[in-house]
């Protein structure tokens, strides 16, 4: 590897570390090769997300604008200048992934800049490019080129991916409605939020959780450990949730201490073993 995508995916891994330990814990315990990749994917979705949730004293738009053409650049020229776009492109190229997938991804962060009230249409339309076509884009990573596999492994990663979102938006309510005005949910009011209709969207949450589950059972196990470790994480937040009443979920964020994080590893590098048996 040249010194210079090395230092891009440097950048992408320390991106990846600052940003999120929960979600770099699950990226460690996969293959090296399989790491770098990840961690460009990631570098590449938490710079975009940057943009449109944090810089507030720039214009957003014509940011954002240049991201994208930073972007579609550096899949064309397999260069960039920027070492988080520099190590996408790489990943992109090496698995060869789907423009299709980075485009209804920028567009929904794009919506972002745009909308803070979804339809029904609006909403389906966020959740796939924000959440499963990054998930469709990790699956390009884990599946190597086995298109066979991919193809069936497409619908139970989307549940995945939509499962992660939902719980977000949840977990994240107080900073989404009450501090940006954004709701993501259709149809409903959050300012009459109760018990009946959180109990309604996560019972949506845990079936899509459900289906997803016999597609991680399909991956490979140095693949698999990863993406359980994750789905345990989040699936101890819908729990957490779930037992945190609607008015409390309005003013504040749900967490999993540190502490408890590295119980939930140890607890599936047992499972994942006797997954493999």
């Amino acid at each position: 590897m040249d010194l210079y995508l090395k230092n891009a995916l440097d950048c992408s891994r320390k991106t990846t570390l600052n940003y999120s330990t929960s979600f770099s814990l699950g990226v460690r315990s996969l293959d090296y090769e399989t790491q770098k990749a990840i961690y460009a994917i990631y570098g590449f979705v938490r710079f975009a997300d940057e943009i449109v949730d944090t810089f507030y004293d720039q214009d957003q738009e014509a940011v954002f604008s240049d991201f994208v053409q930073q972007t579609d650049e550096a899949i064309t020229a397999s260069f960039s200048t920027n070492p988080i776009l520099h190590s996408f492109q790489w990943v992109v190229h090496k698995y060869d992934i789907d423009q299709a997938y980075i485009d209804a991804f920028l567009k929904s962060m794009e919506m972002d800049l745009k909308m803070t009230v979804h339809d029904k249409n609006s909403f389906d339309t966020y959740v796939y490019g924000s959440a499963e076509a990054v998930g469709l884009m990790c699956l390009c990573v884990f599946c190597a080129g086995d298109r066979e596999k991919f193809s069936k492994l497409v619908s139970p990663a989307r549940k995945l991916g939509s499962a992660f979102q939902k719980i977000n938006f949840l977990r994240d309510l107080k900073d989404d409605f009450k501090d940006r005005g954004r709701n993501y949910f259709p149809g409903v009011d959050f300012n009459r939020f109760d018990d009946d209709l959180k109990h309604r969207l996560e019972t949506e949450i845990q079936q899509e959780f459900d289906e997803a589950f016999e597609g991680i059972l399909a991956l490979q196990s140095s693949v698999r450990l990863g993406v359980l470790l994750a789905y345990t994480y989040y699936n101890e937040l819908l729990i957490k949730i779930k037992r945190t009443p609607a008015h409390a979920i309005m003013n504040k964020r749900c967490r999993i201490s540190d502490q408890y994080k590295m119980w939930l590893l140890f607890k599936v590098l047992v499972k994942n073993q006797i997954y493999s048996i």
